[in-house]
């Protein structure tokens, strides 16, 4: 008997799924749809981006995130989500710097967890 493939709904709660649906919006609405990332605040507030890439600046999406809570006044995280990214990705950095112990998941670019 066939196994049906477990659905975005069953691998993560809620809170969690609407941060992947998020940061996979922010990748599809970029000019270079490499990669997009959300994050969560302690306050439930959510925060969205993808990669900017000027000559002058240059953020992954997730760092870009993490920059939009700060400057909205966020004072912890609760969750980052970064998909089509990878596990070395900068932006964990700027992540842990805020939040040592939110969770942080790396999906492919469909929204699966790796």
């Amino acid at each position: 008997m066939m196994r049906r493939p477990i659905t975005l709904a069953e691998q993560l709660d809620a809170e969690d799924a609407k941060l992947v649906v998020l940061a996979r919006a922010a990748m599809a609405r970029s000019l270079r749809p490499a990669a997009g990332a959300a994050v969560r605040d302690v306050d439930g507030r959510t925060y969205a981006a993808a990669p900017v890439a000027l000559s002058a600046l240059e953020l992954t999406g997730l760092q870009a995130a993490v920059a939009a809570a700060v400057s909205s006044g966020a004072t912890g995280l609760q969750a980052a989500v970064l998909v089509a990214g990878s596990v070395d990705d900068p932006g964990i950095a700027a992540v842990r710097e805020l939040a040592p112990t939110a969770a942080i998941i790396v999906t492919d670019r469909a929204g699966n967890p790796l």
